[in-house]
């Protein structure tokens, strides 16, 4: 996992490169969002290495390898992964409770997690139900990708796109929370490496993909938005768990 930390740094080191490198063109559009095409490379690879994992007899020993290294050292294990998958995009609207207000307003920030959350589930969902790829444990064959990863690391990419121009650091504790949630998915026996990697792929590109469709989807469906008011809150009944928006206009 520690690779997956080294990866997910790296995309944060390489969207600054680019936003400051926008910053100082004086050609910058400043009403709409700018869709950065390298900023999906690493997201990219992440998930093409998880696809390829499910064919490829060198990545599947490495799965395994990874599977039973845990295995060997970690005796107890532990159910943080059920709690820190929610943790990145809550934080958002906890920092703005706070008084620290982030790049969008309210209605703003919860079409964009609304929109990325339904991108990042139902990829995830289609592909758990095409794959059919067993889990470590054995308990069903939905485990790729895995869907605790996709929400944190997508959560994680929303964090740091609201909060990237006031500190670097709430990007960074962001995808280290996410990449600790990858890694407890492992740890439980839940999920295999690539499985954990396609969905930090995932994760990030659903984010990316919602903060460039938004200016879209708010002239679209929200002409007034004066009137458009809305909540946004994760819930879990002991099953099925998810996010539940609701946006009244």
């Amino acid at each position: 996992m520690r690779g997956l930390l080294l990866l997910s740094l790296l995309l944060l080191g390489q969207e600054i490169r680019a936003q400051e490198k926008s910053q100082d063109s004086t050609h910058v559009n400043k009403s709409k969002e700018t869709f950065n095409y390298k900023s999906l490379l690493i997201p990219t690879i992440l998930v093409g290495y998880g696809v390829v994992s499910l064919e490829n007899h060198t990545l599947q020993n490495l799965n395994n390898s990874t599977n039973e290294e845990l295995r060997e050292h970690i005796d107890k294990r532990f159910t943080l992964d059920d709690v820190t998958q929610y943790m990145p995009f809550l934080s958002v609207y906890a920092l703005n409770n706070l008084g620290l207000k982030g790049k969008h307003q309210f209605t703003d920030r919860t079409l964009i997690l609304g929109t990325a959350y339904l991108i990042m589930g139902a990829t995830v969902n289609i592909l758990k139900k095409t794959t059919y790829e067993m889990r470590p444990d054995g308990s069903s064959s939905n485990s790729f990708p895995s869907g605790h990863t996709a929400t944190a690391f997508m959560g994680a990419e929303f964090l740091y796109q609201e909060y990237k121009n006031t500190s670097i650091w709430y990007g960074i504790t962001g995808y280290t929370i996410a990449t600790g949630t990858g890694f407890f998915r492992m740890y439980n026996d839940r999920h295999w490496l690539n499985d954990i990697a396609a969905g930090a792929g995932i994760g990030i590109l659903s984010t990316k993909i919602a903060y460039w469709l938004h200016p879209h989807i708010k002239t679209l469906l929200f002409k007034n938005e004066k009137k458009l008011t809305g909540t946004a809150l994760p819930y879990f009944n002991g099953k099925d768990y998810g996010l539940s928006v609701a946006l009244r206009f």
